[in-house]
């Protein structure tokens, strides 16, 4: 990061799977490297995190913050009623701060329901956006990509879809440092007239703003989503979901599958030995820990979203990825996207509304 501007994170520390210390230790991580400008306010029960910060001394000589918070959004609550209901939560209490421009990002582990109905309803969308977009980003045979719509709206129009490939197409130019990602619409055959009406017209709807301001390569099937043939892929979010959690337990089976096998006796144990070193890397290239957090795109703020089992590594990679977004302005260039393609895509004249 270049830029020395002034950036505040606003992070929820108390809705972690693994505690507000596993958090406070990917703080510790992300400061070292975080520009001297960055501020960060750590939100949450000050009688639990207090002791914590003051046993880091790495976070009491940096811009660190504590704001008081009495209560914490359980993973089982419903996102409307969690973050109405407990006004006085870490979560709420951190979406405030960036709605009332304390903070330029929010960082959370917590309630993935919670937060992206708190996001919407307090910080809403950018001017044109319909809808916001939950962005993940995957490995893939060469190079990381992005895919989204991975939850946060499961029943979109086409204009929806649409708008997310330029809302996941911006976020690949920041996060994976690419000048012009290629954007696919994933479906179930890659000829014309494959998949549903969604996917019929949001391909139109693509093809008629590709160019100078999206760089479409067409449809994908699923198959071709980890072949780097596209560096962005775009579903809706009922598709998406799927996607995610039936890729994250194809890999934990499979993993479970190799743990065994190479278990089973003595020679493939001292295989397994020798081969520690590459399974490491195995490890790190399927669960980059540089991309710890999904940002809630097309709101008015950013907010990040980071698993809620994320480990230190984790967290800290999920707090650069919330610096980068701020500091690159990336905003300002969805918006002129987004203004630019509206004006093209007229949704009226496609039988949909923008309601």
């Amino acid at each position: 990061m270049t830029s020395e501007a002034r950036v505040t994170l606003a992070i929820d520390a108390m809705g972690s799977d693994e505690g507000p210390d596993e958090i406070l230790e990917g703080l510790v991580l992300a400061v070292e490297e975080a520009p001297r400008s960055a501020r960060f306010v750590v939100v949450g029960q000050e009688d639990v995190l207090g002791p914590m910060i003051e046993n880091k001394p790495r976070l009491k000589s940096a811009n660190v913050e504590m704001r008081h918070a009495s209560e914490i959004i359980a993973m089982g609550e419903k996102p409307i009623a969690g973050i109405k209901q407990k006004k006085d939560s870490s979560m709420a209490r951190a979406l405030e701060m960036v709605k009332e421009n304390e903070a330029d990002a929010l960082l959370s582990c917590g309630n993935t329901g919670c937060l992206m109905a708190g996001g919407s309803i307090r910080l809403r969308t950018l001017d044109g956006v319909e809808r916001p977009a939950l962005c993940t980003i995957w490995p893939g045979r060469e190079r990381y990509f992005t895919l989204l719509d991975a939850g946060a709206n499961p029943h979109p129009k086409p204009i929806h879809v649409a708008q997310n490939a330029i809302l996941g197409s911006n976020y690949a130019r920041v996060a994976l440092g690419l000048v012009r990602p290629r954007v696919g619409l994933l479906t179930i055959g890659t000829e014309e007239g494959k998949g549903n009406e969604l996917i019929h017209e949001t391909h139109e709807m693509l093809k008629s703003i590709n160019g100078s301001i999206l760089n479409y390569a067409g449809l994908i099937e699923g198959f071709q989503i980890f072949e780097n043939i596209v560096d962005v892929v775009v579903c809706d979010g009922f598709v998406g979901n799927i996607v995610l959690k039936a890729c994250e337990s194809l890999s934990k089976l499979i993993g479970s599958f190799l743990d065994e096998e190479l278990r089973r006796n003595a020679l493939r144990k001292t295989g397994a030995l020798l081969s520690k070193g590459a399974f490491r890397s195995l490890k790190q290239r399927i669960n980059p820990e540089q991309f710890g957090g999904a940002p809630l795109l097309g709101l008015r703020k950013h907010v990040i979203k980071a698993h809620g089992s994320s480990n230190r590594r984790h967290v800290c990679g999920a707090i650069k990825i919330a610096l980068d977004l701020v500091q690159c302005d990336m905003i300002t260039q969805v918006l002129a996207d987004i203004t630019s393609a509206n004006e093209i895509l007229r949704p009226e004249a496609s039988g949909y509304s923008v309601e």
